[in-house]
């Protein structure tokens, strides 16, 4: 009878190949990070674009006994200025993500979510405004009491309220992964804060050039 053959353990790791293993995922988990950071960027400037954009085109138009063929048309910005503002703040604040870290991000995140959900109500609520064709009828007329008929309106504020939806898109984003999003070099840090953060001394040409990138003087004694 012919003898079985011994079953093949797998051999250990050696510390080398463990080694080499080691820094894949905190590259990966940086790279996902700067992944959903660029996301981020583009949702907060396509969104504020977006609602800047829609608010100057026309959203309502409609005429007025007295005027003719003459039609009266009313933008966005003569119905509400509040999508407009909106996305300004947000397009702001969505900066200060790289000022700010970890409690300060979150607060960034909720502020930025907020206004895009606001640009975007106030969108809708401005889809079917006939508040400012109504003004420049009376202005018009001379009337106080005129109005304009036959009013229509266009899909630029569904439009804005879309770009609003994906300012709160980012500033969702914000708040799930901007944790892990890199910041500023600590040369931009409070000279205070600078202070605390202890300094390495500079034995090596690589280290000089990170102690001037952190914005230290590697020639002052530690």
């Amino acid at each position: 009878m012919n003898a079985q053959p011994e079953p093949r353990t797998a051999e250990p790791r050696t510390a080398d190949a463990r080694t080499a293993e080691a820094p894949a995922a905190p590259q990966a988990d940086r790279a996902a990070a700067r992944r959903s950071l660029a996301l981020m960027l583009l949702l907060t400037v396509a969104g504020a674009v977006l609602v800047l954009w829609a608010t100057g085109r026309t959203w309502a138009e409609g005429g007025a006994t007295g005027l003719g063929p003459a039609r009266l048309t009313a933008t966005g910005h003569d119905i509400s200025g509040l999508p407009g503002a909106l996305a300004l703040v947000g397009l702001a604040s969505s900066v200060a993500v790289f000022a700010v870290r970890r409690a300060g991000r979150l607060a960034v995140g909720a502020l930025v979510a907020l206004a895009g959900a606001g640009a975007a109500v106030a969108a809708v609520l401005g889809a079917t405004d006939t508040s400012a064709v109504d003004a420049k009828a009376a202005r018009s007329l001379a009337l106080t009491t005129a109005t304009a008929d036959h009013i229509t309106h266009t899909a630029w504020p569904w439009l804005a309220a879309a770009g609003g939806v994906l300012l709160c898109a980012a500033g969702l984003l914000t708040l799930v992964r901007g944790r892990a999003w890199p910041g500023m070099s600590s040369k931009y840090d409070a000279p205070a804060a600078r202070a605390r953060t202890p300094r390495r001394r500079a034995t090596t040409p690589a280290d000089l050039w990170n102690a001037l990138d952190r914005g230290e003087d590697p020639t002052t004694p530690r």
